[in-house]
């Protein structure tokens, strides 16, 4: 039956209700308590133009502060680096604006070849031997790694090393809530995980140990000494990394690392206040079968001709519910053409370089911060880009003095761990300049002492 979307007649809508099942337009919201339903007249205002509306918009707009009008030192997860101007230009093509994983192989080559060639950088980045198609964010991807170890070991006890991002905790503890699964945090030791306690709590019944490197205070772990520990228990080594760091450290495959994960974002993608995000997810070649997503893979036409497919697909939607690994059901398609556009543009040197650049500046933003005797590293421990710093003066009183000096609030870390109350996360990335840093070091000098 065939009802026209305009206009709407009385005939259309008691047709409309027949078909439905009920016998006015108030039976269709019988199922909203009656106490809760709002009775009398719609009051609204008069309509107001289209200039108006975007004149007040963008008078809206301009109370937010970016990174556009204040300098931004803020880490924790997102960051602020440099997206060079093809990767723009390129994705915005109409072959590639989607936000979805193609299904009809025949007629999509060039995005399947895109992701096929995303999936061949991430694992030479991390030095592993299969990844998949992209996921939703860094947080999906390391709870999805949790479930994979635990059902690939059979057992239930998960250790979180030291400083996990604590918003991936908190994804983490959602996804394992009904589930038989017990997660202890081992504590950190100078910004990084107490190996001994590590030792102690790492045994038979572990499925598997997760590490962030850089963590979450961007201090180095001894990934090696970790992962010894996590293999003689036959646990699972989950590894979640920032990629951009990889230009200067070990990748995780050369320390035998089983599931690599990891946030993407600084891949070629804006800050967006906060979204969408790229989650990337490689692992061993034994665990392919049991991996999340989907992965692209190369194989040849009826003329002989280089083509590419959809391989494996673990997801409920394409297999047997009780034989899927995962009920994921997309990925962040257009966020990894971005991610595959930049890693190609800049090349080995070229993430090297960013890489190095990350790692000089945020060591001279730190000695010149702690010249200030208001200010001291929180941590002895080597960082990449972010680091800890401790202040005699209100970590609150910081934030509400830095807008006024044109940077953006830092991280309070007081927010999530208790015993560092006044403790600021600041990170510093390609993209900051001598100037800028000064700047900083300059303002925070200037906040009037707490009292």
């Amino acid at each position: 039956m065939h009802i026209p979307y305009l206009p709407h007649t009385d005939d259309d809508i008691r047709q409309m209700l027949e078909v439905v099942g009920v016998s006015s337009l108030a039976g269709l919201f019988s199922d909203i308590p009656a106490a809760i339903r709002y009775k009398g007249p719609v009051k609204l205002p008069r309509g107001s133009s289209e200039a108006e509306i975007r004149k007040e918009l963008t008078l809206l707009a301009l109370q937010n502060k970016n990174t556009d009008s204040y300098i931004n030192f803020l880490g924790g997860g997102s960051y602020d680096h440099y997206i060079p101007a093809v990767v723009r230009e390129l994705v915005r093509r109409s072959e590639f604006y989607t936000s979805y994983t193609p299904y009809q192989a025949e007629i999509s080559q060039g995005i399947l070849q895109i992701f096929f060639e995303y999936q061949t950088m991430i694992c030479e980045l991390t030095r592993m031997d299969v990844s998949n198609a992209s996921m939703y964010d860094g947080a999906t991807a390391l709870a999805e790694a949790v479930l994979l170890a635990v059902n690939t070991r059979g057992r239930k006890k998960v250790l979180i090393c030291g400083a996990l991002d604590p918003q991936n905790i908190q994804v983490l503890n959602t996804y394992t809530r009904n589930l038989d699964v017990s997660i202890e945090n081992v504590p950190f030791l100078d910004g990084t995980v107490d190996l001994s306690i590590l030792k102690e709590k790492c045994g038979e019944d572990t499925a598997c140990v997760l590490v962030q490197q850089p963590n979450f205070f961007g201090c180095l772990e001894d990934m090696q000494e970790i992962e010894k520990l996590t293999h003689a228990a036959g646990a699972v080594f989950v590894v979640s990394v920032d990629p951009l760091s990889l230009g200067l450290l070990m990748p995780p495959g050369d320390y035998n690392a089983d599931i690599v994960v990891g946030e993407g974002q600084g891949l070629g993608n804006e800050l967006n206040f906060g979204g969408p995000l790229l989650g990337f997810f490689a692992a061993k070649k034994e665990l392919v079968r049991r991996m999340p997503g989907r992965i692209i893979g190369e194989t040849v036409d009826k003329a002989g001709r280089r083509a590419f497919t959809l391989t494996l697909q673990t997801r409920e939607q394409h297999i047997r519910r009780e034989k899927a690994t995962s009920n994921i059901c997309s990925n962040e398609a257009l966020c990894a053409v971005m991610a595959t556009i930049y890693l190609a543009w800049l090349g080995k040197e070229g993430i090297r370089e960013v890489s190095s650049q990350c790692a000089s500046k945020a060591r001279f933003a730190a000695g010149l911060i702690t010249k200030n005797p208001d200010f001291r590293l929180k941590f002895s421990s080597p960082f990449f880009k972010e680091f800890v710093i401790e202040s005699r003066i209100s970590a609150e009183k910081i934030n509400k003095a830095l807008p006024a000096g044109g940077i953006l609030n830092l991280l309070d870390l007081g927010r999530f761990y208790p015993g560092l109350k006044n403790c600021l996360l600041v990170c510093v990335t390609e993209k900051r300049t001598k100037e800028e840093i000064e700047q900083l070091a300059e303002v925070l000098g200037k906040v009037p002492k707490w009292n």
